[in-house]
Parts: structure tokens; C-alpha cells; sequence
């Protein structure tokens, strides 16, 4: 997905794709200065933003399988809540997530979380 500005009545969200751009229990990629974000849709169509790195061994999640309101790292198989980016069961870490708001199909992210977001 790319990035593009928008003309949402509130000038601090972005427009950064569409709910059918993402399939169904998938993922796809935002760019955001150096960062990489992940942007996950549930079945039942609740979208999520998260960073695109485990706090494991930083697998790339987008790759991973989205099941409920959590992913699956494909590298050593850590579940992560999409709600809190926080690591479930036993493990221990947190996943950076990002403010999304739905108009329709439309799925926008606030602007200045994508500023932020590489500044780490």
C-alpha cells in the first residue's frame, strides 16, 4: 500500500488503502519514514497497525497468521495481540501499534504516528 494524503475532514489522518486491499486474515505493508508497518485485517473485518517486526528476533509479521485479534511471527511462532502489540503467554515483549480509523471502505492512519514512526 502506498501512503497518499487525503480529504478527510479531520487533516491529521492519512488514507492509506482500501479494507479490500487486505485479504481476510491478512496483512499488508505501510512504509512510514524507516519503519515498515503492518496493517492486518480480521475476519471479521476489524483492521489493525502494528510495526512490522516481532519483538522476538524481529520477523517480519505481516507474514504471519492473523487468528482473532492476534498474529502468529512465522519465524518462532510468538503470538502478538493486534489490540496491545503486546506479546502473549509465556513471552515477553511489545510490538509498536498505530491509531486506524475506518470510513467505508477507506482505512486512514493518523499522520502523525507515520511521522514518528521511523524516529525511533
Amino acid at each position: 500500500m502506498n501512503v497518499a494524503t487525503s480529504n478527510v475532514a479531520t487533516s491529521n489522518w492519512v488514507l492509506i488503502g482500501t479494507l479490500s486491499d487486505i485479504p481476510r486474515q491478512g496483512a499488508r505493508r505501510v512504509k512510514a519514514g524507516q519503519a515498515t508497518i503492518a496493517i492486518f485485517r480480521t475476519d471479521d473485518d476489524r483492521v489493525f497497525a502494528v510495526e512490522d517486526k516481532c519483538p522476538h528476533k524481529e520477523g517480519p509479521l505481516s507474514q504471519g497468521i492473523v487468528h482473532g485479534d492476534c498474529v502468529t511471527c512465522p519465524l518462532h511462532n510468538w503470538v502478538i495481540s493486534l489490540e496491545t502489540g503486546k506479546a502473549q503467554g509465556a513471552d515477553e515483549g511489545t510490538v509498536r501499534t498505530f491509531a486506524l480509523k475506518r470510513d467505508g471502505e477507506s482505512i486512514f492512519m493518523d499522520a502523525s504516528s507515520i511521522r514518528t514512526a521511523g524516529e525511533d
